[in-house]
């Protein structure tokens, strides 16, 4: 895609930058997306020695405020919010009623009343209407959802020198924002920027909110930052399957539950929720599904989406939902789910050959 048969795609503030780099554009989650510009490896590399910047500004980004919105927060996802104070962030997923994966996300604590959720592209019109659903039921008082994202975009600064690199835009000390918190300042001469010690790579860096208006503002000043390059989703997804991070559609989805997807740590049984009885069940059983993270030591395999996981008898016993070949590890590397009770797959079939894996824990980069 060239810029030419994307019409019915949405567009970022940004697309015409991203064409003037040189672009290759593409379809994802029925936004038009930079994938490269020059090409996946340089940007991965550039992320994980220098720094690179990406344009995320398809995420869905929400604003729940009101007297209740902690406590719908609190049933309507698995973690805990009431472990984080106003300025941090935190990591947690909406579950359905079968305790499902509706969506991944990321919660921002602006005020004891007022919370910033970024969701997942794909999923924004599904997160309203299921939030909106519990609004309408009045369970939950004075509450109030905003869907600004149309309005604002997301840059994502990432790199072990990107903070350095880009301190002098900013008046707020970038390197004494400690993981998952944020700050709100100036940045690039825009005032009130939210800027977060988050990301999806793995690597140290910041993400920006920033009305669309300055955006190109903001994105034309820190590419002016020769060291800096622009990043696509190619690379993205490259950097964030080293770390071991799920991908909505892919990895996760609504017919898998948190524990099915290693992803546990995230469940605050402590509390009440939706379809808590449901998960508690499931971890004391244990019959589900067992989330899974390999490397293929055999030069040249790289596992892909749908690859069979298989025994030794050549008995199908799971299969992958991501895979790629590591910049870092220079090795095949992937995620899947395994057969209940099926903890030691030892092949993929690789176009019905039997290849050797190796399972590891995450994340298969190591800082």
């Amino acid at each position: 895609m060239t810029g030419r048969n994307n019409k019915n795609l949405i567009k970022t503030i940004l697309y015409k930058n991203h064409l003037r780099l040189g672009a290759k554009m593409v379809d994802y989650s029925g936004f038009c997306m930079p994938l490269q510009y020059t090409s996946s490896l340089i940007e991965h590399m550039a992320v994980r020695n220098t720094s690179g910047i990406f344009d995320v500004s398809h995420m869905g980004k929400f604003i729940l405020k009101g007297k209740s919105s902690m406590e719908m927060i609190q049933y309507l996802t698995t973690n805990d919010l009431s472990k984080i104070k106003i300025g941090q962030a935190q990591y947690s997923c909406f579950i359905n009623n079968y305790g499902g994966i509706i969506d991944d996300l990321v919660i921002y604590k602006i005020s004891e009343e007022k919370f910033l959720l970024i969701v997942n592209a794909i999923n924004i019109e599904k997160n309203k209407k299921w939030i909106n659903y519990y609004i309408n039921k009045n369970i939950f008082s004075n509450i109030e959802l905003i869907d600004f994202s149309k309005e604002y975009s997301l840059l994502a600064i990432q790199g072990p020198m990107s903070l350095f690199y880009i301190q002098k835009l900013t008046n707020i000390i970038l390197h004494k924002i400690p993981f998952y918190h944020f700050d709100i300042g100036e940045f690039s001469g825009v005032k009130k920027v939210l800027i977060s010690c988050t990301g999806y790579t793995g690597s140290k860096g910041i993400e920006i909110y920033i009305p669309n208006k300055y955006a190109e503002k903001i994105w034309n000043s820190i590419l002016e930052i020769e060291k800096i390059i622009p990043c696509g989703i190619a690379s993205r997804n490259s950097l964030r399957l080293e770390m071991g991070y799920r991908l909505y559609g892919k990895d996760i989805s609504e017919k898998i539950t948190p524990i099915e997807a290693g992803l546990s740590w995230i469940i605050e049984f402590k509390k009440k929720f939706l379809a808590k009885g449901i998960l508690q069940k499931q971890k004391k059983e244990g019959k589900h599904k067992q989330f899974t993270s390999f490397i293929i030591e055999e030069k040249g395999k790289i596992p892909r989406e749908g690859y069979p996981l298989i025994d030794e008898n050549e008995i199908i016993i799971g299969s992958v939902t991501s895979g790629i070949f590591s910049p870092i590890l220079k090795k095949g590397i992937g995620l899947g789910y395994l057969d209940n009770k099926k903890k030691k797959p030892v092949f993929i079939s690789i176009r019905k050959k039997k290849v050797p894996i190796k399972i590891v824990k995450l994340p298969f980069y190591k800082k």
